[in-house]
């Protein structure tokens, strides 16, 4: 009996496994990418909205959550997501501070930064790390910018 290789790991013989998939559809490339994303946040209804959203528009991407900054560079390390959405207050190191050294690490991680914080202080930060600034709440559209930004759209 053949396998559903729709979410099966030709490389490892694993069924949940991150690396590329084979898709069985002609009409598909030959391996589709899982896109990992890591939502930063200390509020909680902040990850789940973002998470929520992210899963509507792209129900394959892995997704993964961290609440502080160094939990987020721990979890980077770890995980080495493609996408991460950061907040900046948050206990311990600021989000700012665990962007920049994130992006010192894997410059090929696409970073948005959320937050309430809408002081031109914290917009030029985010500009120069290359990284773009969406204030919050967190709305459907503000996510849709961040996944925008993510696609390179």
């Amino acid at each position: 009996m053949e396998k559903s290789l729709t979410n099966y790991c030709h490389l490892c013989d694993n069924l949940t496994c991150l690396q590329p998939i084979l898709s069985t559809n002609p009409n598909e490339s030959e391996y589709i990418m899982s896109k990992k994303v890591l939502i930063v946040d200390d509020s909680k209804i902040s990850r789940m909205f973002i998470r929520q959203h992210i899963s509507a528009k792209h129900p394959d991407w892995i997704l993964s959550e961290a609440t502080t900054g160094e939990e987020a560079i721990a979890m980077i390390d770890a995980e080495q997501p493609d996408y991460c959405t950061m907040d900046i207050n948050m206990p311990g190191m600021l989000g700012t501070d665990a962007a920049k050294a994130i992006l010192e690490k894997y410059s090929n991680i696409r970073l948005v930064i959320f937050s309430a914080n809408v002081q031109e202080t914290y917009q030029e930060q985010a500009r120069a790390l290359g990284t773009i600034f969406i204030s919050k709440p967190v709305t459907e559209t503000s996510i849709g910018q961040a996944i925008d930004y993510f696609l390179g759209v």
